[in-house]
Formats: C-alpha cells, structure tokens, sequence
C-alpha cells in the first residue's frame, strides 16, 4: 500500500514539477515580450515627437518669408 502511495505522489509531483517549469518559462518568455513592446513604444513616442519637432520647425520656416512679405 505504502509504495503505490509513494509512487503516486513521485507522479504526481513528477507532474506539478513539469506545471510549474513551464508556467515558468511562459512567464519569463510573457516579461521579455512585454519589454520588447514597451521599449517599442517608448520609440515610436520618442521619434514621433521628432517629427513633430521637425515638421513644425520646417512650417516655421516657411511661412517665416511670407510674412516679411506681407509686412512690407
């Protein structure tokens, strides 16, 4: 009685062991997923204020003569 005990409960922690490994990795694997996302965001929100930056500097400096222009 004893071993068919002892067995079943090597099975299943057998078992709970391979569970909880791969709960691991899938966890591990979720992290690095999720900081790869983050850290794309954090560069389209960087090189989008760049071209924000640029697009109005570059309006500035268009409409920048026009008004000379009109002033004179």
């Amino acid at each position: 009685m004893t071993d068919s005990q002892s067995k079943a409960r090597e099975q299943a922690e057998s078992a709970f062991g391979k569970t909880q490994s791969q709960s691991l990795a899938r966890n591990r694997i979720n992290s690095e997923i999720d900081a790869v996302v983050q850290q794309r965001e954090e560069k389209t929100l960087r090189l989008r204020a760049l071209r924000l930056e640029r697009e109005a500097s570059e309006l500035a400096a268009i409409s920048a003569p026009a008004r000379k222009g009109k002033a004179i």
